[in-house]
């Protein structure tokens, strides 16, 4: 399924740089109003068995590698068993469209929503937003690190997409129950998960003087216990170009990817093609990601992606300073029942 073009012609400032980018972020009117997936509505559905098989069979290959990387032609019937809309996917190849100016980076724009797996009332939640944080002591060596940052909360376009949805819940399917190696300050006594889901695009422009980095901080980690990243498309991009490796925990934090030693990477993926997916136990590796090149230098380059962050509920002290809050949002609210076998 190719990536649909709608960028409109404008120049935004991105971060109060003037800079001028053609071709990015163009608002337009919603087309429809979200949608509520319920997945129990698929139980009578051979589809639904379908993609619960599969999905099993990654979870074993999950426990086994501690990641998986799952090809978008796979990914498609998955999401579709478990309830995704077809005119869904292609709307979600346009919700990168409505991301706004990253705090902290001048080449990405993002949009954030937290969510709340909840496997005792098999549901997943909408929370209020908080400040983001990662540090140097969860093995995030940025210029940045330490500090909070506020993003532009998920518009309902992104989390009225069934196909975000479902995404949500493959991920919840393929982790529950899968052991990790606790992180510091982080309450594995309790049965809930915070879910921090991130739609970011990277803008390389050279005439501009934006370099698009996907990891600008070079190999590191996330602070959180499962991490998965979806490619929804891009545009002008070589392809060559945001190649995934996975490192050994042995490896230095914060050095670039061709400064890595090459006996400590585990795994090299590629998300070239929608809905590629990308899924492992974050305590387990390091990872870096390599930069966005223009295929036609004379006009920008754009990648898009959905960025999950899923681990347990912060406890007082965490190194980030601040614990979770669990309230849901007023204004955005979400409830998605969820199935687990």
């Amino acid at each position: 399924m190719p990536h649909i073009n709608r960028y409109k012609d404008i120049s935004p400032s991105i971060n109060g740089h003037k800079k001028t980018i053609p071709y990015v972020n163009g608002h337009k009117a919603t087309p429809r109003g979200p949608h509520i997936l319920n997945v129990l509505e698929q139980r009578y559905n051979a589809r639904f068995y379908e993609a619960i098989a599969t999905i099993m069979a990654l979870r074993k290959s999950y426990l086994q590698n501690r990641y998986i990387f799952v090809r978008g032609d796979d990914m498609v019937p998955i999401l579709k068993g478990l309830g995704a809309r077809e005119d869904d996917f292609e709307l979600i190849q346009e919700i990168s469209d409505l991301t706004g100016p990253d705090p902290t980076l001048d080449y990405r724009s993002v949009t954030y929503g937290r969510y709340c797996i909840d496997p005792e009332t098999r549901s997943i939640r909408r929370l209020e937003q908080q400040p983001y944080t990662l540090t140097v002591q969860e093995d995030y060596k940025r210029h940045d690190s330490g500090i909070p940052r506020m993003f532009d909360e998920a518009p309902s376009d992104m989390q009225g997409n069934t196909v975000v949805q479902s995404l949500m819940l493959f991920k919840a399917l393929v982790f529950q129950g899968v052991p990790v190696t606790p992180r510091n300050r982080l309450d594995y006594s309790s049965p809930a998960w915070i879910c921090t889901m991130f739609n970011a695009r990277t803008h390389t422009s050279k005439n501009n003087g934006i370099f698009g980095e996907p990891a600008l901080e070079g190999v590191h980690s996330d602070g959180s216990d499962h991490t998965m990243t979806v490619f929804l498309g891009s545009n002008n991009m070589r392809p060559d170009s945001a190649v995934t490796f996975m490192h050994d925990n042995e490896e230095t934090t914060g050095v670039q990817t061709w400064e890595t030693n090459p006996t400590l990477i585990r795994a090299r993926v590629h998300h070239q093609h929608f809905l590629d997916t990308l899924m492992f136990v974050d305590h387990d590796f390091k990872h870096s990601v390599t930069s966005v090149h223009q295929l036609d230098a004379a006009q920008p380059a754009t990648r898009d992606m959905l960025v999950v962050f899923t681990r347990r509920p912060k406890l007082e002290g965490h190194v980030s300073g601040y614990a979770d809050t669990m309230e849901l949002h007023t204004t955005e609210p979400l409830q998605l029942p969820m199935w687990l076998p």
